[in-house]
């Protein structure tokens, strides 16, 4: 089970999901998000960390050539799209995971137009869970996010039977500050 932890803004709370057992770890490039971290504080962060964990940026509608630069200045293993824009539209090279909101119109057949490395299917808003059991039997590389922390996240995996998992406001004692307890359970109950 890949499991990433997301909204990562401090070295600390890095070293600690590693230490845990998590293989990825997220860093928001959006602007209006209250987990945003500067592509040159990331960079700092990024330096420090080992290589076999994968370091993904978070990116809202950005443009191509602007995901592509930050993903070179700071050293991102893989992109994670997380607005309208396509996987298609991204340069050779970069490892991409396109974000997809699980509301109430979500239609499996457009899973088809995201030609990505993996598709993180994300709650109808921000920690909020979606029906773990739509995920069931894609075939391809899923991850489910959104609501998830050490109480549910078993039963997440048991009904959609993902690629991997993402949490990241339910295992925080504030916005961009990790609850290392929270995330210690966490990381415990995803990896069995």
């Amino acid at each position: 089970m890949m499991v990433k932890i997301c909204g990562i803004t401090n070295l600390e709370d890095a070293l600690a999901a590693i230490e845990g057992g998590a293989a990825a770890l997220g860093f928001n490039f959006w602007p209006r998000s209250p987990r945003y971290i500067t592509p040159e504080s990331a960079r700092r962060l990024i330096e420090n960390l080992p290589e076999k964990v994968d370091k993904v940026g978070v990116f809202v509608d950005e443009a191509p050539g602007a995901v592509a630069a930050v993903a070179s200045e700071t050293g991102l293993d893989v992109v994670q799209l997380h607005g309208r824009e396509t996987a298609i539209e991204f340069p050779q090279g970069l490892r991409v995971w396109k974000a997809i909101r699980m509301g109430e119109k979500f239609d499996r057949t457009a899973l088809d137009q995201f030609p990505a490395e993996a598709l993180l299917l994300d709650g109808p808003s921000n920690g909020v869970p979606f029906d773990w059991t739509i995920a069931a039997g894609i075939p391809r590389k899923v991850i489910v996010a959104g609501g998830l922390d050490a109480g549910n996240v078993g039963r997440a995996i048991e009904q959609a039977r993902p690629w991997g998992v993402d949490a990241c406001s339910r295992i925080e004692s504030a916005p961009g500050k990790k609850d290392h307890g929270k995330m210690a359970q966490f990381l415990k109950a995803a990896l069995g």
